[in-house]
């Protein structure tokens, strides 16, 4: 097992030229109509809304492809009210409010002239980013996780910048990003993990976790890196005021140089980013230009495995990616017993019992409703469950949640009354009818991966995965 701690900055890539044709080549999406008719109306109009949302960030997609090395000058103008529109409906109805205490029902109320109210204060510089609201939910470990819940129209904004950006970086993030990231998931890392082991000659595993990642990252570096494509300085002045406005806690406001504010909206993205220059983009050169074997790297979010065919060149990547980054880090190499590598994915035991603390919890509370209204909600909680983590080589692990549910549920169902009188048989009734039995519902990761990057097709016989 390696452990180390990086301690220095990370260096910045080369500054790209600027760019004035994209004015021409992006135009700006047609404002809406106003809101006429009936509810048949509304509906159509909200379809050519998305439409046209859809062909102009299509247009910035295209340009963000074919001219890699370039900045996009003219980006604030496609803030529109039919963008503003989508991102308000692409928000959790249910999700907390901010320190506006302003819900999305709320909104919706008076939706089409609120949006044209926030739609002229921010194109028109008078939009301003209120405190994020400081919260905290339980990790697997017993510690608390730091969450900022941002303001209603911040999170409104935040989405539709989000989409801005993800149209231009979805074309420069590499593959072997995971995290956060449209139609790319956790089992997506997996499967490329499991193929890069498999595939390649790798005999050393370098797993690394970035501690404290969302609170740590440089603003100053972000807004650097931000800068490589984003010429458009009304955008950059937009997300530097949600990184500057801080976050409210006991009535005080901490605002700091450092951090995205874990929780928000646009944290992620701002985190990919980040990532993709001081960390992915060194990583692939590294790969190309100092490893003497194969190396494979695959990285979700702030976590990130890196395999190597020779230890040699495991602990140079690990001593350089010290002194190139000053974030903290946890690392762990391994092999199995026999000298191999066979990847396993086994669920985490801390995060299963976090899972069953959940449900023992929320199953007191519904202690004394009707069976079948426990069951319905059970059900869905197994099977909700079984979705992700029903992966191959994982069906024990499957059986013993649901075995310690169904316990849970006999001792509740016992308690509802001083007569405990439900018999193993009427529970083993219950357990049959209502839980979901455990069985592997992802294929195996070689499997989806060939489908899910038909460009290795050619290499079927011996898959060559460059990671």
């Amino acid at each position: 097992m390696m452990h180390g701690r990086g301690k220095s900055d990370s260096a910045i890539v080369a500054a790209k030229p600027a760019n004035n044709a994209e004015r021409s080549a992006a135009e700006p999406v047609e404002p809406r109509a106003e809101t006429e008719g009936n509810a048949d109306q509304q509906s159509t109009r909200r379809a050519q809304s998305r439409v046209s949302v859809s062909q102009a960030l299509e247009r910035i997609r295209q340009v963000a492809k074919e001219r890699k090395k370039e900045r996009f000058t003219a980006l604030f103008h496609h803030i529109s009210i039919d963008l503003l529109d989508e991102a308000f409906f692409e928000l959790k109805q249910d999700a907390a409010a901010g320190v506006d205490d302003l819900t999305w029902q709320d909104y919706q109320a008076n939706l089409e002239r609120n949006l044209e109210d926030l739609h002229e204060r921010v194109q028109r510089g008078a939009y301003r980013a209120l405190p994020s609201r400081r919260t905290y939910i339980p990790k697997p470990d017993g510690r608390q996780r730091p969450l900022a819940i941002a303001a209603l129209e911040d999170k409104i904004v935040q989405r539709a910048t989000v989409a801005l950006l993800n149209a231009i970086y979805e074309e420069d993030f590499l593959g072997l990003s995971y995290g956060f990231r449209p139609g790319r998931c956790a089992h997506d890392a997996l499967d490329a993990l499991f193929v890069g082991i498999n595939s390649t000659k790798v005999n050393w595993i370098l797993d690394a976790d970035i501690r404290s990642f969302f609170d740590e990252i440089s603003q100053q570096w972000l807004v650097r890196f931000l800068e490589h494509r984003i010429g458009d300085q009304r955008i950059i002045r937009l997300i530097q005021k949600w990184l500057k406005v801080g976050v409210l806690e006991n009535g005080i406001v901490a605002v700091s140089d450092r951090g995205t504010g874990q929780g928000s909206v646009i944290s992620p993205l701002l985190a990919n980013i980040y990532l993709h220059y001081a960390l992915d983009l060194w990583a692939e050169r590294w790969r190309r230009r100092e490893a003497t074997g194969d190396m494979i790297f695959v990285r979700y979010a702030d976590d990130f495995i890196v395999g190597f065919q020779h230890e040699a060149d495991a602990r140079r990547f690990l001593d350089e990616m010290r002194k190139r980054l000053q974030l903290g880090f946890t690392f762990m190499c391994s092999k199995s017993r026999q000298g191999f590598f066979l990847l396993k994915r086994k669920t985490r035991r801390d995060r299963m019992q976090a899972k069953l603390r959940m449900v023992k919890q929320e199953m007191r509370w519904r202690m004394h409703q009707p069976i079948p209204e426990q069951g319905r909600w059970l059900w869905h909680v197994v099977r909700g469950y079984f979705n992700y983590h029903a992966v191959p080589m994982n069906t024990r692990a499957l059986a013993v949640f649901r075995a310690e549910i169904a316990r849970s549920w006999h001792r509740v169902l016992n308690r509802r009354s001083q007569k405990a009188n439900l018999t193993r048989v009427r529970m083993d009734k219950l357990i049959d009818d209502w839980l979901p039995k455990p069985r592997i519902l992802h294929p195996w990761p070689d499997q989806r991966f060939a489908v899910t990057h038909p460009r290795w097709e050619p290499y079927a016989g011996k898959l060559h995965v460059r990671i």
